[in-house]
């Protein structure tokens, strides 16, 4: 006996299976087996301007000088920011950068260190 996952919409666990579709006795929710199983296996990945690979804790450093909004300075090229947090968000780092405090910045204007 295979074991298929709960339904998406109720979680209820007396899923079954008609040729290919995964149907719920309880809500009448249908859904596709391989497309559940395609969107669980993509994870998002993060790169940096040069294209290396971003993860959590690593070392990056500012590739142009920022702006800050609401008149609180600039961020030059080359400042290091230490241990970012990789975030799914309009901006995908969150970290602390000395003299200015906890931001959020693109990893499209950092490259890894």
């Amino acid at each position: 006996m295979s074991a298929l996952p709960p339904c998406p919409k109720c979680n209820s666990e007396f899923t079954y299976e008609d040729g290919g579709v995964c149907i719920c006795p309880e809500c009448a929710h249908e859904w596709s087996a391989q497309a559940e199983a395609a969107t669980e296996t993509t994870a998002r990945v993060y790169r940096d301007a040069t294209g290396a690979i971003l993860q959590n804790g690593d070392t990056v450093s500012v590739i142009k000088d920022l702006k800050l909004k609401g008149g609180g300075g600039t961020i030059k090229i080359g400042t290091k920011v230490k241990n970012i947090r990789l975030v799914d968000s309009d901006h995908d780092i969150d970290c602390k950068i000395d003299g200015f405090g906890a931001m959020s910045l693109k990893s499209e204007f950092v490259k890894k260190v």
